[in-house]
């Protein structure tokens, strides 16, 4: 960064803290703000900053604090409202559309914490930074788990705790935003505040699927249930879109397995519709497998039935991660779409896209996710869901064999287009999405809670420094 640059930064990023009352900086001063985490103005820190999971947005910050506290963090953020910056904290960069990205602000690097403080009978306190993987690290040992896993492990808890964060055992247990039982929060003004259902629980319900809107998450406390030692696998193929769905409603009603995740594939002859079920166990006795297929109405002579270690079903996703790696794909744009659809229209709304995609939409290695979950399991007030009691989780996971910007730009219009099609047919959007939302879209998609985040954005963070990638306001 040359010297110019960074003398501007310093100075806006200090005004607030010299002499205290925001008073001015005297011109080419340098002064670093009060924190203790080193904060890095260097091209190579900014660089990886501006870039995500998605590789289709980029945004240039003018800075990265790698906070040494949460004390760090509320200083960056007092600092930054007085200096008129905006603040996007960042996990693992998993976005795909540059929704924790910031142009010309200040990003805090939130893997700086990351450690697990506490694990009990019943709860683990981590630090936001911290991934599922590190969480399950500390509390498998012990014979727990979180009751709710997304299946990608490397997300921190924060970032998936500001979207919701959806899972295979969701419709027993919600969104993992349902499994929190407290969180410490630094708001937009930079005050840190405790709080869960029981103590300022409306900041305790505008940060959960709040897309960190008017506070960052730097320390959750998590449920814990018992962990099962194995799991009972079984990957049904089905002919069709109908009966892939009468299946999973029967599932639904019955709950006979602890997670039910239905999928399209692409192939050479079409599509092909598969359902992976687990059903979850501890000892040397499986499940009967009669018992858990009966009544399905599968290909039952291509079922594939499995045993595994939870550790090993926890990991599934690792071995595709390791083939896109190793093909380079795993650094192409990711365009995803992932919505929401009723029960009442899911078939009339899945097979009018089938119709519309083609495997190049999707890629080799990609997949139409279609798995249904009860409306009633989630609470978290911000998650928008259909009005109908049995959901599906209706997700595009492209993953394009090209890195072609052209390609990547086709994507995210053609996602724009069928997330129009879905809302119009009652259907609601997923935020962790690959499309350009304006601020009535967004009011639109929060309908009746919208009222309810515009008044907590205007008490905890009335300057709209925090998390400008989604463009809410």
């Amino acid at each position: 960064m040359d010297s110019d640059r960074r003398a501007i930064l310093m100075a806006g990023v200090a005004a607030a803290v010299a002499g205290g009352g925001g008073r001015a900086v005297a011109e080419g001063t340098q002064a670093p703000p009060p924190v203790a985490g080193p904060l890095r103005l260097d091209d190579e820190a900014r660089a990886a900053a501006a870039e995500d999971f998605g590789h289709i947005v980029r945004r240039m910050p003018q800075g990265v604090l790698l906070p040494a506290s949460d004390q760090d963090i509320a200083t960056m953020i007092r600092c930054a409202g007085d200096s008129q910056r905006k603040i996007a904290p960042q996990g693992q960069r998993h976005s795909v559309y540059g929704r924790a990205q910031v142009s010309d602000g200040m990003v805090i690097d939130m893997t700086q914490l990351r450690a697990v403080h506490e694990v009990r009978r019943d709860r683990v306190v981590v630090g936001a930074g911290a991934t599922w993987s590190e969480v399950l690290a500390a509390t498998l040992p012990r014979g727990l788990t979180p009751p709710v896993l997304t299946d990608y492990l490397d997300l921190s808890v924060g970032g998936t705790l500001t979207v919701g964060g959806i899972g295979g055992t969701t419709s027993r247990h919600g969104m993992q935003s349902d499994n929190v039982l407290e969180l410490d929060v630094i708001t937009g003004r930079g005050q840190k505040i405790t709080c869960s259902s029981l103590g300022n629980a409306g900041l305790y319900d505008a940060v959960r699927a709040g897309l960190g809107q008017v506070g960052v998450i730097t320390r959750a406390t998590l449920k814990l249930a018992p962990a099962p030692e194995k799991v009972r696998r079984c990957m049904l193929t089905y002919p069709d879109l109908a009966t892939l769905l009468k299946d999973e409603r029967l599932l639904a009603a019955e709950n006979r397995f602890e997670a039910v995740q239905g999928s399209i594939l692409p192939t050479p002859a079409g599509w092909t519709f598969k359902l992976d079920a687990a059903r979850y166990f501890s000892g040397d006795d499986p499940p009967d497998d009669k018992a858990l297929l009966v009544g399905l109405s599968d290909d039952r002579s291509a079922a594939k039935l499995s045993t595994l270690s939870y550790v090993d079903y926890l990991k599934r996703l690792a071995a595709l991660e390791q083939l896109l790696r190793s093909k380079g794909q795993w650094s192409y744009p990711h365009p995803w779409l992932m919505t929401f659809v009723s029960d009442s229209r899911i078939e009339s709304v899945a097979s009018a896209e089938l119709d519309r995609l083609t495997p190049a939409d999707l890629g080799t290695f990609g997949q139409v996710v279609l798995s249904a979950f009860h409306r009633v399991s989630v609470t978290t007030p911000l998650l928008q869901l259909p009005a109908d009691s049995l959901v599906y989780a209706f997700n595009l996971v492209r993953i394009p064999t090209t890195d072609a910007v052209a390609e990547a730009d086709r994507l995210v219009t053609a996602n724009r287009a069928i997330y129009e099609r879905v809302r119009d047919a009652g259907g609601t959007l997923y935020p962790v999405s690959a499309l350009p939302m304006s601020g009535d879209d967004w009011r639109r998609h929060f309908g009746s809670t919208w009222q309810r985040l515009r008044d907590a954005k205007q008490t905890f963070d009335p300057q709209h420094i925090l998390t400008p990638g989604y463009e809410i306001f």
